[in-house]
């Protein structure tokens, strides 16, 4: 059986960005290397980790694209669901995150926001979906 079981996102400063996390959402961090290459967040059954620059670099020998607030985000996501987007978006922005597009209810239903962390990487900002 296969399972998804992590997310890594690559970014300049490992323990800065693990504050941000914390700061912003209220994850709990659960790892950070002693050198500050690699880390990790509790934030459900699926881990979210970061990886430094200069550990990324060593493992991809034809390098990447950096995620950066300076271009436009890549198209892809992270999500995180609450009860309260309003609230949660402006903890994020008080943690240092940009708005991105404010808080819209879908014709669905959901209640959606997006915001860019400090590294650039498109975080969505949601009501969870109704079944």
């Amino acid at each position: 059986m296969i399972k998804f079981a992590y997310t890594i996102l690559y970014v300049q400063d490992v323990g800065k960005t693990i504050n941000f996390y914390e700061k912003a959402f209220g994850f709990e961090r659960k790892f950070i290397s002693p050198d500050n290459s690699y880390g990790e967040l509790l934030v459900g059954e699926t881990t979210l980790s970061f990886a430094s620059v200069t550990l990324a670099n060593t493992n991809l020998e034809d390098g990447f694209i950096e995620s950066s607030l300076a271009n436009k985000p890549f198209g892809i996501e992270i999500g995180f669901t609450t009860n309260n987007v309003e609230e949660t978006v402006k903890s994020a922005i008080n943690a240092g995150a940009t708005i991105l597009e404010k808080p819209t209810t879908k014709s669905w239903g959901q209640e959606v926001a997006y915001v860019r962390d400090p590294d650039g990487f498109l975080i969505e900002i949601c009501t969870p979906m109704s079944s």
